[in-house]
């Protein structure tokens, strides 16, 4: 999230939003200074990460620091004030139509890559900023080094210019799989969607971020037993998964938007090694990211099966997605041979059609190696 100051005028709660910045450059003193960011930076990069930080290009705070110098880069209504179009009292929305206030937006994501060396951006309501604008800052930016870009929009247009958009069709429909609104026809017409998005293009799958959290329920309020069926889709399915803070513990509640609201680490992350199986499997295992799909005829609904494949490995995953018990045959061509487990260890000898008995939120995860 957005670690820039926060505005002092119209503040939410105790904290204010982190959205509503009163500076593009000026980090917020709760967490720190510039140089320990720039250490936090260097020692992610000694340990092979990369770093990318919130960006907030739609609108600032109303308290910031280009008002007084340049009102004229914000947008006005009809009798002159600063507004906004969305309903977010305590923020303003810019004036793209303003030549220099671009200009100084790209300047100061400049800053960020060039000063202090970030990886790229996670760009906050990319949709309501011009796609002009974007295909100008990414141009500029990415003078200094190339850099990642991410979009928190569903619009494919803007893959002209963004490498991942958010996948919240599917979290959406999702929720109403959970509900029994729809059925899981419906969640492959939104994955089938995203397979014609360009070449070169990435969905970000998630179960939870710091908005679903805050607003719309845990994890577990959404998805109740299939909760970690539904993480295992994000981390095995074509995309880039989404770990929010706390779904390692698992965090059961909903965390405070405004307000100091600090998750509790004192447990043992239960939920670690679950994780970091995925995490292996996915860095081990080049089928998940760029291997062949195939979706495995499953006639219960509310169950999912599919396998990625590549010259290397295939990979069988089979969730129930619902709170309930079923009892399925899966037949295929490719279920055959030894396959291993990735939680248990444990090898089997599929032969083309294996029976599997699912209580809700079962989950399997299979792999064959050549």
């Amino acid at each position: 999230m957005p670690i820039t100051t926060i505005s002092e005028k119209v503040r939410k709660g105790t904290l204010g939003s982190y959205y509503a910045c009163s500076s593009y450059t000026i980090i917020n003193p709760e967490f720190g200074t510039v140089n320990d960011f720039a250490n936090l930076v260097n020692e992610a990069h000694a340990m092979g990460m990369k770093v990318i930080i919130d960006w907030v290009s739609n609108h600032t705070g109303r308290q910031h620091e280009w008002m007084e110098l340049h009102p004229e880069w914000f947008a006005r209504n009809a009798q002159g004030e600063f507004t906004e179009r969305n309903g977010w009292d305590d923020v303003v929305d810019l004036n793209f139509n303003n030549t220099d206030m671009r200009k100084a937006l790209i300047g100061a994501m400049q800053y960020w890559v060039r000063d202090l060396k970030i990886d790229g951006f996670r760009c906050d309501m990319a949709h309501l900023v011009p796609l002009d604008f974007w295909k100008e800052a990414r141009e500029a930016v990415e003078t200094i080094q190339p850099l990642y870009w991410l979009a928190e929009c569903e619009d494919v247009n803007y893959h002209q210019v963004f490498d991942t958009s958010y996948a919240w069709a599917l979290m959406h429909v999702s929720e109403k799989l959970a509900k029994g609104e729809v059925g899981i026809h419906e969640v492959y017409n939104v994955l089938h969607s995203y397979s014609q998005y360009p070449a070169g293009a990435s969905k970000l799958l998630f179960t939870a971020n710091h908005d679903e959290n805050s607003w719309n329920g845990t994890e577990y309020e959404k998805y109740g037993a299939a909760t970690k069926a539904w993480a295992i889709f994000t981390q095995t399915w074509k995309g880039i998964p989404l770990i929010y803070s706390g779904q390692e513990l698992p965090n059961k509640k909903r965390l405070l938007f405004f307000d100091k609201d600090q998750i509790d680490w004192t447990p043992a992350p239960a939920l670690h090694e679950f994780y970091k199986t995925l995490s292996t499997l996915r860095k081990t295992h080049t089928a998940i990211i760029s291997g062949e799909t195939f979706n495995l005829p499953v006639q219960t609904d509310g169950v999912m099966a599919f396998l990625r494949q590549d010259d290397q490995s295939t990979i069988f995953v089979l969730l129930n997605l619902s709170n309930h018990h079923h009892k399925v045959e899966i037949s295929h061509e490719k279920l055959h041979g030894v396959f291993k487990n990735v939680f248990s260890g444990m090898a089997f000898n599929f032969n083309h059609s294996v029976p599997f008995e699912l209580m809700p939120g079962d989950y399997f995860v299979y792999v064959k190696e050549y």
